[in-house]
């Protein structure tokens, strides 16, 4: 069987059918909602030995550059101390038509935990269980958005000519929630179509004994699940499961039912 997960545009276009987590401003951070096209051709390169997040940032800006009026002033530019100590970063700086737009751009992948706090924002955490959409937003509101205006910042913006007041500042905020093995959950205040998949415990594992297995390298997290993918049986995968779970670690895997239907699921402690 082919396996397609190291092809960039079934990459790219699992990033771009992902839906945004936000219709709304939430916290007073707006969120950019690009128009949706059909799928295009992503024509970058060398992108094979960066990190899950460089290579998003790489997506989002060739999905800006659809909108023709759009033209791109710096991407990830290093804001530094003058004695070259780097405190941060911009992700995206561009202009739309004659505004300039200060951009930072998040694509994550979420757990919906009921028993953590009260509101759906709360419920939210990553697969590791190290970081919760409550952080990031505090981290976009506190840090991420403040570095515009920071003194560090000035000989950036006068290089381009621009003030930082002269920015109207936005979020790009995809992501893909996993809800609980069994549980059917609404969501109101989130984009309810940024549920992708369940979560279950290896306590759980040999539920899904007689299903077929494919685990994707982080980079490929972005796919759409395809049945273009090298299956295997539950016994050929348990010993590698078994690693993860003495790690601690919580691996996204797709899973193929006797069915044949496809979903994906993380598999967590």
């Amino acid at each position: 069987m082919k396996d397609f997960s190291n092809n960039l545009q079934a990459q790219f276009s699992g990033f771009y059918n992902t839906p945004h987590l936000f219709k709304n401003s939430v916290r007073n951070l707006v969120p950019v909602l690009p128009i949706k096209q059909s799928i295009p051709v992503f024509s970058g390169s060398n992108l094979e030995k960066i990190r899950l997040g460089q290579r998003v940032e790489r997506f989002v800006t060739t999905e800006l550059l659809l909108n023709r009026s759009i033209r791109i002033l710096a991407e990830n530019p290093q804001i530094q101390t003058e004695n070259n100590l780097t405190i941060g970063e911009l992700d995206c700086l561009y202009l739309d038509d004659k505004q300039p737009i200060h951009l930072e751009i998040q694509f994550k992948f979420y757990l919906f935990d009921e028993t953590l706090g009260t509101t759906e924002i709360d419920h939210c955490i990553g697969p590791m269980r190290r970081d919760t959409l409550n952080q990031k937003l505090n981290k976009l509101e506190q840090k991420q958005l403040p570095l515009l205006y920071a003194e560090e910042t000035k000989p950036l913006l006068e290089r381009l000519n621009y003030k930082a007041e002269d920015f109207i500042q936005k979020i790009y905020f995809k992501a893909q929630i996993f809800v609980p093995h069994g549980k059917h959950i609404t969501l109101k205040t989130l984009n309810p179509d940024c549920i992708y998949g369940t979560y279950f415990k290896y306590s759980e594992l040999h539920e899904f004994k007689d299903y077929k297995f494919y685990k994707p390298k982080k980079t490929d997290w972005l796919l759409d699940v395809s049945i273009k993918v090298n299956w295997i049986s539950y016994d050929k995968i348990l010993p590698e499961l078994e690693v993860y779970k003495s790690e601690g670690y919580s691996p996204m895997l797709w899973l193929k039912k006797p069915s044949g239907s496809i979903e994906k699921y993380f598999l967590v402690p």
